[in-house]
């Protein structure tokens, strides 16, 4: 397993940087090689990625959720994955945006991309990306606030139905 641990701050409040990072279906916008992520439920999503030039689908599941703080996942099927995503106020309009995780690698290829630091560098480059995209977009994107805990949602009242469209 390769660990990838990675960081950016976000010239946005952690609402509108939580909210963005909910529109799953949005992530090829920003993440380099994730050819689509398709939002099945509230809890659950199916990727297809390109990785070390060789394509991967898996599902995930989302066993955490906390609105403007914090993102768990782990996968159930496929490309063998699990992380979290924590947002942080560092001041007044700044977040911080931290993406830990693991995964599996496959072959000669991954294994010494992950050994060089690929990994971390296409993270950081994917969350550069993102933090372009959160500060331009400046709050546009709406974001779900229910919570999920220990993978059972607990819809808070605030929107009905899945997390994104």
């Amino acid at each position: 397993m390769a660990t990838v641990s990675e960081t950016v701050d976000v010239n946005a409040p952690v609402h509108v940087a939580y909210n963005q990072w909910t529109q799953f279906e949005q992530f090829p916008m920003f993440m380099e090689g994730v050819e689509q992520v398709s939002q099945l439920d509230d809890t659950h999503l199916h990727w297809v990625a390109q990785i070390g030039g060789k394509r991967h689908e898996w599902d995930a599941e989302i066993t955490e959720q906390q609105p403007n703080q914090r993102i768990a996942w782990h996968s159930t099927s496929g490309h063998q994955n699990a992380g979290e995503v924590v947002f942080e106020q560092v001041e007044p309009g700044v977040t911080r945006v931290k993406v830990q995780f693991h995964h599996e690698t496959e072959g000669l290829v991954e294994m010494i991309g992950s050994a060089i630091g690929a990994d971390d560098r296409q993270v950081q480059d994917d969350l550069l990306r993102y933090k372009e995209l959160v500060e331009r977009q400046g709050g546009s994107a709406e974001g779900w606030q229910g919570e999920v805990h220990n993978g059972q949602t607990q819809h808070t009242g605030t929107a009905d139905g899945p997390q994104s469209v």
